[in-house]
């Protein structure tokens, strides 16, 4: 089958725009909150600064969402997704007890 350029064109801006819509939609998923019952059981808090040091000793100051390797937004992003939560997104300044250090 032999491609055209008219073919190409058309082919990138469809993968160009669903792409563009699939980034959209993580930006308008949900704000996880710490009610959540994923958040109660992975002990999320918004601020990272209030987690209780005594429950989840393995927390050090400095650890928050936005340096962690599961956050998917940019790290001057105020919330980004997080596939703990099923995408939803975090606070940048937040911190559960699957926080992983980015290498």
């Amino acid at each position: 089958m032999k491609s055209s350029r008219r073919t190409f064109l058309i082919t990138s801006l469809g993968a160009a725009s669903a792409l563009a819509l699939s980034r959209q939609a993580l930006a308008d998923a949900p704000k996880v909150t710490e009610s959540d019952p994923t958040a109660q059981a992975l002990g999320y808090k918004e601020d990272a600064t209030k987690v209780d040091k005594a429950k989840y000793a393995k927390y050090k100051a400095g650890e928050q969402c936005n340096n962690c390797s599961f956050y998917q937004g940019k790290a001057t992003d105020a919330y980004g997704p997080c596939p703990m939560f099923g995408g939803k997104q975090v606070n940048a300044k937040g911190w559960c007890s699957a926080y992983n250090k980015k290498a």
